[in-house]
C-alpha cells in the first residue's frame, strides 16, 4: 500500500473509531466529579469531549475526501453516532439530576426541575430517533431500495455533537478550575441562563423530529408498500399519525408556554409560541405532501370536509393561539399594581380574544369561497404572535419594576382588542406566510436571521412587534398577488 493512501486510510479510522474511547473517557471523569467535584477531573472530561466533537465534525468530510469509494465507512460512522450518542445522553441526563442536587438555596429549584424533564425528553427523542432510523433504512435496504449514501440528516449530526458537549459543561460545571481562557469559556456555559439553553434544545429537538421526517420520506414508502398490502385506507390512516404528531405538538407548545409565562419567562415563553406555529405550519405542508388532503376517487362528497385531522388541528390551534395567549395576558395584567390597569376590564378582553379566535377559526371551517393562499381575517398564529410579543416588554417591566409598566400594559390592552377584531375581520385579505416562507428563500433566511439575531437580545420583544405589525398592514401590498402564486410552496421567484 502506498504511503498517501496508508495515512488516509489510518486517519480515517482514527477520526471514525476514536470517538467512542475518548467519549467513555468522558463518561468517567463525569463519574470522578459527582464523587469529588473535582475541577482537574472536570476539565479532563470536557477535553476528551471537546476532542470527540471535533472527529466527529471531521470524520465525515475526511472520509467523503479521501475514501468515496469505502461504502463500509457510512456504515461504521452510523454505529460510532449510536455508540457516542447511547454514552453521552444518558450520561447529560445524569448530569443535569445531580446538579439539581448540588444548587444554592436562592436557586429556582422550579425552573431546574422543568430543565431537566426537559433534558430528559430531548435525550429520550436523540436515542428514539437513532433507532427508529436503523429500523427504516435496513427494512427498506432488504426490500432491494437504494441506501442513501448522501447523508440526508448531516444537519442533526453536526448540531448533536455540540449540543451534547454544552449540556455535559453546565451539568458537571465545578468553579476554581486552572486558570485558562478555555476555563474561562466554559465557566461562562457552565453559569448560562437556563432560557438560552432552551432555546438550544428546543431547536436541537425540532431538528430530530426533522430528521425523523427526513428518513420517512426517503424509506417510508417501501415499509407501507409491505405493511399496507394496497390498502389504501389503512395506508392513509398509517400517514395521517405523521401530521396529527406534529399537531399535538402545537398544542404541547401552547401548554408549555403558558408554564413558562406563569414562571416569569415570557420571553422563553413567546419562543415556545413560534415553536407552535413552526408545527402548525409542517403539519398542513406534511399532510399536503403525503396527499391525505385528497380525497378517495370511491369516497363521497360531503358539504363540509371534516376530519380528524381538521378537527384536531382547530383544537391545537385553539389551546395554543387563542387560549395560551389570553390566559398569559391576563397573567401579566394582574401582577400590575397599578390602580389605573386593575379597573381595567382586562378578564373580559381576554375572553373576547379566545370567543373571536375561535370564531374565527370555525368560520375557516365552514368556509364555502375560500381564497387559495390567503386567510380570510388574520390567522390565529398570526395575532396570537403579534399579542404576545409586548408580553416580552411587560414582563421584563414587571420583573425590573420600572416606570413603563403602566405604558406596556395599556398597549397589551389596546392591541389584544385590536388583533380580535383583526381575526373577524373577513374582507381583509392576509397572505399565507409559511407558504411565503416555503416559496421564497430569502424571506426564509432574513426571518431566521432576524428570530437568531434578537433571540437573546433586549430587543427580541421590539422586534417581533414591528415583524407582525408589518404583516398586519401587509394586504396593502399583498392583495395585488394572484391567488395561484399566493398557494404555491415550491421555491421560485413568485413576488
Amino acid at each position: 500500500m502506498s504511503s498517501p493512501k496508508f495515512l488516509s486510510t489510518n486517519v480515517a479510522a482514527l477520526l471514525v473509531y476514536g470517538r467512542p474511547p475518548m467519549v467513555f473517557a468522558g463518561m468517567v471523569c463525569a463519574i470522578g466529579v459527582m464523587l469529588d467535584h473535582s475541577p482537574f477531573v472536570y476539565y479532563s472530561g470536557v477535553i476528551f469531549l471537546l476532542t470527540a466533537m471535533i472527529l466527529d465534525l471531521m470524520d465525515g468530510w475526511f472520509a467523503a475526501r479521501f475514501r468515496p469509494q469505502a461504502k463500509l465507512a457510512h456504515l461504521a460512522d452510523r454505529i460510532m453516532d449510536k455508540v457516542v450518542y447511547s454514552i453521552v445522553f444518558p450520561m447529560v441526563a445524569v448530569g443535569m439530576m445531580w446538579r439539581y442536587q448540588s444548587l444554592p438555596g436562592s436557586a429556582d429549584f422550579r425552573l431546574e426541575m422543568l430543565h431537566i424533564v426537559f433534558v430528559f425528553v430531548l435525550c429520550v427523542t436523540v436515542l428514539m430517533r437513532d433507532n427508529f432510523a436503523h429500523f427504516m433504512r435496513n427494512f427498506s435496504l432488504r426490500k432491494g431500495e437504494e441506501e442513501e449514501m448522501k447523508e440526508v440528516t448531516r444537519l442533526r449530526t453536526m448540531v448533536a455533537a455540540p449540543v451534547g458537549v454544552v449540556l455535559y459543561i453546565h451539568a458537571f460545571y465545578v468553579p476554581g478550575g486552572p486558570d485558562s481562557s478555555l476555563y474561562s469559556w466554559m465557566s461562562w456555559l457552565g453559569a448560562i441562563p437556563i432560557q438560552q439553553l432552551f432555546f438550544l434544545e428546543i431547536l436541537f429537538l425540532i431538528i430530530n423530529f426533522g430528521s425523523i421526517a427526513g428518513y420517512c420520506r426517503k424509506y417510508g414508502t417501501a415499509c407501507l408498500d409491505d405493511l399496507c398490502l394496497d390498502d389504501e385506507v389503512l395506508r392513509r390512516r398509517i400517514l395521517a399519525v405523521f401530521p396529527n404528531a406534529l399537531t399535538v405538538m402545537n398544542a404541547l407548545m401552547g401548554i408549555l408556554a403558558i408554564l413558562f409565562a406563569y414562571r416569569e419567562r415570557v420571553q422563553e415563553a413567546y419562543l415556545i409560541l413560534l415553536g407552535a406555529g413552526f408545527f402548525d405550519k409542517i403539519d398542513g405542508a406534511v399532510a399536503r405532501k403525503l396527499g391525505l388532503t385528497t380525497p378517495l376517487p370511491s369516497a363521497k362528497p360531503k358539504k363540509y370536509n371534516i376530519t380528524l385531522g381538521g378537527v384536531l388541528d382547530d383544537v391545537s390551534d385553539t389551546v395554543s393561539f387563542c387560549i395560551a395567549p389570553a390566559i398569559i395576558f391576563y397573567m401579566l395584567m394582574g401582577r400590575v399594581v397599578d390602580e389605573s390597569i386593575q379597573t381595567l376590564p382586562y378578564g373580559w378582553i381576554a375572553i373576547l380574544y379566545t370567543v373571536l379566535g375561535v370564531t374565527r377559526l370555525i368560520f375557516f371551517i365552514l368556509d364555502q369561497n375560500s381564497i387559495p393562499g390567503f386567510f380570510k381575517g388574520i390567522p390565529v398564529p398570526g395575532a396570537a404572535l403579534l399579542v404576545a410579543a409586548p408580553y416580552i416588554m411587560l414582563g421584563n417591566a414587571l420583573q425590573s419594576n420600572t416606570s413603563d409598566t403602566v405604558f406596556w400594559a395599556q398597549f397589551c390592552f389596546v392591541l389584544m382588542i385590536i388583533a380580535a377584531i383583526l381575526m373577524i375581520s373577513f374582507p381583509i385579505r392576509y397572505m399565507h406566510i409559511g407558504r411565503l416562507m416555503s416559496r421564497n428563500r430569502k424571506f426564509l433566511i432574513f426571518t431566521m436571521a432576524l428570530i437568531i439575531g434578537f433571540a437573546f437580545t433586549p430587543y427580541f420583544g421590539h422586534a417581533a412587534l414591528a415583524y407582525l405589525t408589518m404583516y398586519v398592514f401587509s394586504p396593502l401590498y399583498t392583495w395585488r398577488i394572484s391567488p395561484d402564486i399566493a398557494s404555491k410552496e415550491l421555491p421560485g421567484k413568485t413576488l
